[in-house]
């Protein structure tokens, strides 16, 4: 099958981006968005031309590495299956393909579709993780965590930190993102301990580097992992949690 590309093309984040145009006569519907662009820089290579710069790693939808947003919407037309999964069975009769990077003001663009996702780093740093004491793990059974809470705390916890979530956003917010992190700690007993000093220090991160929720829902829209929309509250409620009782659990 014939498919066109309009790829995105930028030298750097300084640089005046623009978009090429280019043709992979050979692509079969069993190929993957990433696996399109693969053959695509090979054309590039044989004929003397810069390959196109894009990130991946796993390609089994688990990293979150791969994000590039296609004909409007970030991933692909598959609902809940980040880029690396979206097939070009998926989309039909659809012979023409604009492929650009992720957008938003939070996420400069290093290379052609390459972006820099460190500010969802800095909102891990400021409280997307656990503070306990190494050694010896303990058993499982020491610590009692029911089924229910448990199973809810994975689903938050499948977010794999893609960052489509803010680039679907009109307003640019990571609360989906911040969200699901804050809810899956804050159901768990080593997480509950620092419940309060956790929440605050995400919202503080979340407002200096990313936009204000208005709850639109676009970023439950595009999410490859599911994460519902619940997560947003959770930012909020978390928040109000910590500002109440003034302590860190």
């Amino acid at each position: 099958m014939r498919i066109e590309l309009e790829v995105w093309r930028q030298d750097g984040p300084r640089e005046r981006g623009r978009f090429e145009t280019h043709v992979v006569d050979d692509a079969t519907p069993e190929m993957s968005l990433l696996e399109l662009l693969d053959r695509l820089n090979d054309q590039l290579a044989e004929s003397g031309e810069e390959p196109i710069q894009f990130e991946s790693d796993c390609r089994e939808g688990a990293c979150g590495a791969c994000g590039v947003t296609v004909n409007d919407v970030p991933h692909g037309p598959v609902p809940k299956t980040p880029s690396c999964r979206q097939h070009l069975r998926a989309f039909g009769a659809v012979s023409r393909l604009r492929i650009e990077p992720l957008r938003s003001a939070a996420y400069p663009v290093v290379r052609d579709l390459v972006v820099d996702r460190s500010a969802l780093d800095r909102l891990i740093q400021a409280g997307g993780h656990v503070d306990i004491m190494t050694g010896t793990a303990p058993d499982a059974d020491d610590v009692l965590l029911t089924h229910d809470d448990a199973e809810l705390a994975l689903d938050f916890a499948a977010c794999i930190g893609c960052g489509a979530c803010v680039a679907a956003c009109p307003n640019g917010a990571a609360h989906l993102f911040a969200g699901a992190k804050l809810a899956h700690l804050a159901l768990t007993p080593h997480g509950r301990l620092e419940r309060g000093r956790r929440a605050l220090a995400v919202v503080d991160q979340l407002d200096a580097e990313f936009g204000p929720c208005s709850t639109y829902g676009e970023c439950v829209e595009v999410c490859p992992a599911g994460i519902p929309l619940a997560a947003v509250a959770a930012v909020h409620r978390e928040r109000l949690r910590g500002v109440f009782r003034g302590r860190a659990d």
